[in-house]
């Protein structure tokens, strides 16, 4: 069985304007990284059931860089989606109103060749970049 990981954030920003920063190519590419010396030059969001997210993750120097791409499997708009990685594992992210600040949650299921404190990590990072990108808008 495949362990699962959780990350969240509180935003500082309502619902609708986290799921459009979450959603769109133009504001994917200003938060999709885990540190300052990585960067997200592009990204492509088909958000409807059956569509791709594709982003491009390198580092700045351009010693290293991969694309990661995922299919929808559920969208319930403005609140949540689910997506399947290549690799078939799940992704369920949600988007949670707190009296106008939203609670951000990530649950994906763990890859097996790294450690899943290092997943966690990163994957915290880069929503910790979503949240300061989001409440900068």
């Amino acid at each position: 069985m495949t362990e699962q990981i959780t990350i969240d954030a509180i935003v500082d920003a309502p619902p609708a304007t986290c799921w459009q920063a979450y959603t769109s190519p133009e504001h994917i590419t200003q938060w999709n990284f885990a540190s300052d010396d990585w960067c997200c030059p592009w990204a492509k969001n088909d958000m409807r059931v059956g569509g791709k997210y594709e982003a491009r993750m390198e580092a700045k120097d351009g010693s290293f860089g991969f694309e990661f791409a995922a299919i929808y499997d559920t969208i319930t708009d403005g609140e949540s989606f689910t997506y399947t990685m290549e690799d078939g594992r799940k992704v369920t992210t949600t988007f949670e109103d707190q009296n106008g600040k939203t609670h951000v949650t990530t649950v994906f299921d763990a890859e097996t060749q790294n450690p899943v404190e290092m997943q966690r990590d990163g994957w915290q990072a880069i929503l910790n970049n979503f949240k300061a990108h989001a409440e900068s808008l």
